[in-house]
């Protein structure tokens, strides 16, 4: 039920936190301003849930498909950060909106390019390989690519900062999950469903903070920001289309290439921003619109997919 309408639950929790105010007035505790300072321990107990969710023989065989694995993840990087830069300055965004479609290019794929994977008729085991991957080696890429985005704008300690926060929140957690569930074959079991519905639940949450600290910058929102995510998402399908047939992969890796590439890790963006860059929550603006974007197109997108046969895309 929240897998399958993860969409709508996705606008019906930041709709909710886009409004608290109106619905229960100021004396009432905002749940969701409340819990900004919580969104990294969030963000790690995602990555745990996906690190439980990962199948022994899957990483398995990710293993013995490393050099296609690393290919994909290399497209994804010089692909998506290049491209949100390119049209972010191409369209003349600045200051805080420009550093946060910034990072909705660096970080990693998201979990839901695996479901939506499945959903398209795609190589799944491939999907998960190449959101591990990324995943993994988000702490070296992500400060490389801040840095040659952002030029003076990071300096060392911002580099620094960023690569601990993601090897915290992100890999640490990942690889915990992983090796817990593998003690035992009924935990891993057990923790299946658990671990699926928890993770989606922090998605959702994460986006309705991101949604209740910029109130007052959604009211105003250009439209111009809205056809420039746009822009990346659609650029990121593109380039995994091109990646998959520049390294002669089957359409199934293909289709999966092409949605891990195109739908970004919001949530650990948006926590990122908020770590990096506490008094400007504009920054993280960028990456909670994305993942409507993303999450919308991924689903149109998968579902052409599963009424194509493979070898037609």
């Amino acid at each position: 039920m929240l897998q399958k309408y993860l969409l709508l639950w996705l606008v019906l929790s930041s709709l909710l936190a886009g409004v608290w105010p109106n619905l229960f007035g100021t004396d009432v505790i905002d749940p969701f301003v409340f819990s900004k300072d919580w969104l990294g321990w969030i963000v790690a107990i995602v990555m745990f849930c996906v690190g439980t969710l990962l199948p022994v023989e899957e990483v398995k065989l990710v293993l013995r498909r490393w050099p296609l694995i690393l290919g994909g993840t290399a497209f994804q990087y010089a692909s998506m950060p290049f491209l949100a830069w390119f049209v972010a300055t191409s369209l003349g965004f600045e200051g805080d909106l420009l550093v946060g479609m910034i990072m909705v290019g660096c970080v990693p794929g998201a979990m839901a390019s695996n479901v939506l994977t499945m959903v398209a008729n795609g190589n799944v085991s491939y999907s998960v390989g190449l959101t591990t991957s990324a995943t993994l080696l988000s702490p070296i890429v992500v400060p490389i690519v801040l840095k040659l985005t952002l030029g003076e704008t990071a300096d060392a300690a911002l580099l620094q900062k960023t690569a601990l926060l993601l090897v915290i929140q992100v890999v640490v957690p990942v690889i915990s999950g992983f090796l817990i569930c593998r003690v035992s074959q009924a935990m891993a079991k057990s923790s299946k469903r658990v671990s699926s519905i928890l993770a989606n639940l922090s998605i959702l949450w994460i986006i309705a903070v991101v949604v209740a600290l910029n109130r007052d910058n959604i009211k105003a929102l250009p439209m111009l920001l809205m056809l420039a995510l746009l822009l990346i998402n659609m650029g990121g399908y593109i380039c995994g289309q091109l990646g998959g047939r520049i390294m002669r992969i089957d359409s199934g890796m293909r289709r999966a290439l092409m949605l891990e590439i195109g739908m970004q890790n919001a949530g650990v963006g948006a926590s990122l921003a908020k770590s990096l860059f506490p008094d400007h929550p504009q920054i993280a603006l960028p990456c909670g619109l994305f993942a409507f974007g993303c999450m919308t197109t991924g689903t149109i997108l998968a579902e052409v997919f599963k009424r194509m046969p493979e070898k037609t895309d």
